[in-house]
C-alpha cells in the first residue's frame, strides 16, 4: 500500500502536471455538458440550444459562475435544469477535490506537511489520506446541501404555497447552487422577489460563506469544536481565511448599506430592517455566488466599484469560491506592511512567511489583473457598453461570481467567447498557477552580480 501511495503521489507531482491535469478534467466535463445541453430535450421549445449558448451555460455551471445568456427557468427544460445542476455539483466537488490533492502533491514535492493538517497531527502522506480527504469533502458537501435544501423547501412549501414536489426541487436546486457558489436560480430575477425574506436570504448566504471557506478551514473548525476545553493551535491559513473573510464581509455590508440606502431603484423603498438584510445578502454574494436580491443594473457606480474589488478577491482556497483568494489578498497586505516598516522578512500572526510565498502571491495577482484588464479592453472595443458595466462583467467572470448588470445576454458572439474564456481561466487559473509555481521551485546553482535599479 505504501508503495502504491508513493507512486500515486509521485505521478501527481511529476508526470501529471497540475495545469494539464486540472484543465483537461474541467474541459472534458464542459464539453460533455455542452453536448447534453445542445440536445432538443434540454430546452422548453424542444429545438435544442445553439452551440454557443450550450457552451456558455455549461462553462458557467462547471466553473460555478452563474452568468447566463438565456433565462434559466424559461429557456431550459427540467432535463436541461437537471444537467445544469449536475454540472454545478461536479464542478464544485471537483474544484475542492483537485485543489486538495494538488496541495498534497505540492507538499510532497517540497517536503512540506499538508496545508490541511495542524502541526500537532501532521503525518506522512499516503493513498489513504487522499481517499479520506475526498470522502470528507463529499460528505460535508452533501450534508450541508441536504440541510439547506430542507430549510428552503419547507419555506417554499409552507409559506409560498408551492406543491411539495416543486418546493423540494426548488430547495435542492438552490441549495446545490448556493453551497457551490454557482448563483444559478430558477427565478428570472434571481432572488429579488425574496429580498425581505430572511428564511430564504440568510440560509443561502450562510451556505455561500461555508462553501467559500474551503475544506482545510472546515477541517480545522471541526477539530476546534471537539477541543473546546483545551487550547487549540490554529494554522496560519485558517486564521488568515477566517479573519479576512469577516473583514471583507463587514466592509461589503457597510458599503452596500451606505451607498444604496437612499437609492430608490434598489433598497431606498425598503424599511430599515429589510435594508439590513438586503445589505448583508449582497455583501456575501461577491464571495463568489451570483445570486442577487437587488438589481445590480440600477446600483450606483460607487457600489459597482466596491463589488468589483470584492469579486476580484473572492473566497477561500480549496473551496468553491473563485477570485485570487482571501489568503493571497491578505498576504500581499502583510508584504506591503513589512516593506513600509523596512522589515526584511514578512511576519504574520507569529509566523514568518517562507521565501516562495510572496513571489507566488504577487504572480497570481498581477496575472489576474492583466487578464481582467485585457478582457475589459477587448469588450470595450467590440461592444457599446460603458466601462463600469464591462469591468463589472469581466471581474464577475474571472472571479466566477455570476453577478451582472444585465449585459451578458446582449454580448456579441465574440464577447461571449471572451467571457467563456475568463470563466474557465478564472476557475482553474489560481489553483493551477499556484501549484505550478510551487512545483517549479528549484535552487539556482549560481547568482549574478547584484545591482539595484531605481524603484518609484
Amino acid at each position: 500500500m505504501r508503495y502504491r501511495a508513493d507512486r500515486f503521489l509521485q505521478s501527481l507531482s511529476t508526470w501529471a502536471k497540475p495545469p494539464q491535469l486540472t484543465a483537461g478534467a474541467f474541459a472534458t466535463v464542459v464539453l460533455l455538458g455542452t453536448a447534453l445541453l445542445a440536445l432538443p430535450a434540454a430546452t422548453e421549445t424542444g429545438e435544442g440550444a445553439g452551440f454557443v449558448t450550450a457552451l456558455f451555460t455549461a462553462t458557467s455551471a462547471v466553473c460555478v459562475t452563474g452568468l447566463i445568456v438565456v433565462d434559466t427557468p424559461e429557456y431550459w427544460s427540467t432535463f436541461g435544469e437537471a444537467v445544469i445542476l449536475a454540472l454545478i455539483q461536479i464542478g464544485g466537488l471537483g474544484i475542492m477535490a483537485l485543489a486538495t490533492v494538488l496541495t498534497m502533491a505540492v507538499g510532497r514535492r517540497l517536503g512540506l506537511r499538508m496545508a490541511v493538517r495542524t502541526s500537532s497531527e501532521a503525518k506522512s502522506l499516503t493513498l489513504g489520506d487522499v481517499r479520506e480527504l475526498v470522502k470528507g469533502i463529499v460528505t460535508v458537501t452533501l450534508i450541508a446541501e441536504a440541510l439547506l435544501a430542507a430549510v428552503l423547501g419547507l419555506r417554499w412549501w409552507l409559506y409560498y404555497g408551492e406543491s411539495p414536489g416543486r418546493a423540494a426541487y426548488l430547495g435542492l436546486f438552490h441549495a446545490v447552487s448556493a453551497f457551490n457558489n454557482a448563483g444559478f436560480a430558477l427565478y428570472s430575477d434571481s432572488l429579488e422577489g425574496f429580498v425581505t425574506d430572511p428564511w430564504i436570504c440568510v440560509p443561502v448566504a450562510v451556505a455561500v460563506v461555508a462553501g467559500g471557506l474551503g475544506f482545510p478551514v472546515w477541517l480545522e473548525l471541526w477539530r476546534f469544536s471537539r477541543r473546546r476545553r483545551e487550547r487549540y493551535h490554529w494554522s496560519l491559513h485558517a486564521r488568515i481565511t477566517l479573519v479576512t473573510t469577516a473583514v471583507l464581509l463587514a466592509v461589503g455590508f457597510v458599503s452596500f448599506l451606505v451607498l444604496e440606502w437612499r437609492n430608490p431603484a434598489t433598497m431606498g423603498g425598503l424599511d430599515p430592517r429589510d435594508k439590513l438584510l438586503a445589505a448583508f445578502f449582497q455583501a456575501v454574494m461577491p464571495r463568489t455566488a451570483g445570486f442577487n436580491s437587488l438589481p445590480f443594473g440600477e446600483m450606483n457606480t460607487q457600489t459597482l466599484l466596491v463589488t468589483d474589488i470584492l469579486m476580484f478577491v473572492g473566497g477561500g482556497s480549496a473551496g468553491t469560491a473563485g477570485g485570487i483568494k482571501v489568503t493571497t489578498f491578505a498576504l500581499l497586505a502583510f508584504v506591503i506592511l513589512a516593506n513600509v516598516r523596512g522589515e526584511p522578512t514578512v511576519h504574520v500572526a507569529g509566523r514568518r512567511l517562507s521565501d516562495g510565498v510572496v513571489p507566488q502571491a504577487t504572480t497570481v495577482v498581477l496575472m489576474a489583473i492583466g487578464l481582467v484588464v485585457t478582457a475589459t479592453l477587448a469588450l470595450m472595443t467590440i461592444t457599446p457598453f460603458s466601462l463600469d458595466e464591462i469591468l463589472f462583467e469581466t471581474t464577475s467572470a474571472f472571479g466566477t461570481v455570476g453577478l451582472s448588470t444585465g449585459i451578458t445576454g446582449e454580448l456579441p458572439v465574440a464577447g461571449e467567447f471572451i467571457i467563456v474564456f475568463l470563466m474557465f481561466v478564472g476557475r482553474i487559473g489560481p489553483i493551477t498557477l499556484a501549484s505550478a509555481l510551487a512545483l517549479r521551485r528549484r535552487p539556482r546553482r549560481y547568482e549574478l552580480p547584484e545591482e539595484r535599479p531605481i524603484v518609484g
